[in-house]
């Protein structure tokens, strides 16, 4: 429980400093034992901009959770400069910026400006 409490407080003091707009959106992650998932969020209209997890990873299933997190964020990258986005602000949620974290925002700056 401790560190559930301790990555809550991390995530809060994140988000008090970063804010998502129609002209640069939040990128938000949020990675489980098994999966990770990554949505861009519009924070001044309230609404989910474009997503991407690897639940539907049915060619990954041999490959390692850093390729696949890649990956997802490789998808979410090419998404969102389909619908004409530039730029992000990254919202890592409380995780620490190492490992599965590292690699989707590495995916995405390929196409993203971080």
């Amino acid at each position: 429980m401790l560190k559930i409490n301790r990555r809550l407080k991390i995530k809060y003091r994140i988000r008090k400093k970063i804010f998502g707009t129609s002209q640069i959106p939040r990128l938000s992650v949020f990675r489980s034992n098994k999966e990770i998932y990554a949505q861009i969020i519009d924070d001044s209209k309230r609404i989910t901009l474009v997503s991407s997890s690897s639940l539907n990873k049915k060619d990954d299933d041999n490959k390692s959770k850093l390729f696949i997190a890649t990956e997802v964020g490789k998808r979410l990258g090419l998404k969102a400069k389909n619908i004409g986005l530039k730029k992000v602000v990254f919202d890592r949620n409380g995780y620490l910026y190492h490992g599965r974290i590292k690699n989707l925002a590495e995916g995405v700056k390929k196409y993203l400006k971080l």
